[in-house]
């Protein structure tokens, strides 16, 4: 008998402190009705930004004519693909990628320097990110999903969101927010799972890893 796979979780917990990019609404939830105060049940009004947290970029999202969340082919959200350990280097480029092995994989989620810097507020605009060689060498291996450990994969304070681009206009996904922290590199099958919120720029994400 093989044996039995772990399940990693891959998600940041949604609280009122968390990391959120500048300028993004944050969380807060508002009770409505609550079982101590003699309603019949406990009942809350969520608010927060469709980006909050892990959560996924479509088309959408820079896109005016983009797809949406609700839209994104079910096939792209699962399946195989890799946690690369690009730890120690201070952005994601084709040569960091290519060192990495990437090529082999659809989905590819970018285990970096990040990681501790999304449980501590607030958000860390010097932080690890993907150039635009690198986004251009995902797109030519035909990578579907690719996920990184921080709020915006993109270069910081860069308002033109080159890479975000590059990604979206070749309907690559984009992850972010990816809480890699526990989870040790190599290979598994990814289940990248966002609210399912029509005509959305985006949504928050469980993204779950078995391997």
């Amino acid at each position: 008998m093989a044996p039995k796979k772990k399940l990693y979780d891959a998600t940041l917990a949604i609280h009122p402190e968390m990391v959120v990019f500048p300028g993004d609404p944050p969380f807060n939830a508002e009770p409505v009705s609550q079982v101590r105060a003699g309603d019949g049940c406990n009942l809350s009004r969520l608010t927060m930004g469709s980006h909050l947290g892990t959560h996924v970029d479509p088309p959408a999202h820079f896109l005016a004519d983009g797809a949406t969340v609700d839209q994104i082919v079910l096939e792209t959200l699962v399946g195989p693909g890799m946690v690369a350990d690009l730890r120690g280097r201070s952005r994601i480029d084709r040569q960091a990628l290519q060192t990495a092995g990437v090529e082999e994989y659809s989905r590819v989620l970018l285990k970096t320097d990040n990681g501790p810097l999304l449980l501590e507020p607030p958000f860390q605009r010097d932080k690890v990110w993907l150039t635009e060689d690198g986004a251009h060498y995902l797109v030519q291996r035909k990578v579907r999903l690719v996920g990184i450990d921080c709020l915006s994969i993109e270069i910081p304070d860069n308002q033109d969101s080159p890479v975000h681009h590059i990604l979206l206009k070749a309907g690559v996904l984009v992850a972010e927010g990816v809480n890699l922290l526990d989870i040790p590199p190599g290979e598994y099958e990814i289940f990248c799972l966002p609210l399912k919120i029509q005509g959305a720029d985006g949504a928050p994400a469980r993204i779950l890893l078995r391997g």
